[in-house]
């Protein structure tokens, strides 16, 4: 005989499963680290990073496309769901200029995955796009990590002031 499932149970079943998704601990790296980029366009990860991190990921352009960004799979699209949360109170499947967003924000990345010697590869156009050739430095952050051309890294972190948090 079939179930009968009460319409109002079904959705609080979905919110609660919801909440569990975003309550789910996401990475929280620390540090930075000098690396050079392989012919291949491949990068080594610091074996602190591998160890709490899943080998499937998803490598990005950062917001003002200044390095790249990557995740593991499920944390990017919680990225964007919070980005559209943030922005306009939801994703709406039905308002056609936040589907371009999203397709956008999906076709300015791709999957990546830690090979046997600790690798991921960047793909040759975000790392055109963010001028990384050889020397990158590798930034711990929550819930994903950045890859930085060096030489942009250096440049950028050399202005910030970290006593005017203390002010």
């Amino acid at each position: 005989m079939a179930k009968v499932v009460d319409k109002n149970e079904g959705a609080q079943a979905a919110e609660t499963a919801g909440a569990a998704a975003a309550e789910k601990p996401t990475f929280n790296l620390h540090g930075k680290y000098r690396f050079k980029v392989d012919d291949k366009g491949r990068v080594s990860l610091p074996a602190k990073f591998r160890k709490v991190i899943s080998k499937e990921l998803v490598v990005t352009l950062n917001p003002r496309s200044e390095c790249l960004w990557v995740f593991e799979p499920d944390g990017f699209d919680q990225w964007i769901d919070k980005l559209f949360e943030d922005r306009f109170g939801g994703f709406d499947t039905s308002n056609l200029q936040h589907m371009d967003f999203r397709s956008a924000l999906k076709a300015q990345s791709d999957d990546a995955s830690i090979d046997a010697a600790g690798r991921i590869m960047l793909p040759a156009e975000l790392r055109g796009r963010v001028d990384i050739d050889k020397d990158v430095v590798i930034v711990g952050n929550k819930g994903y990590f950045e890859v930085w051309d060096a030489k942009r890294y250096d440049k950028k972190f050399a202005e910030v002031d970290l006593s005017l948090l203390f002010h």
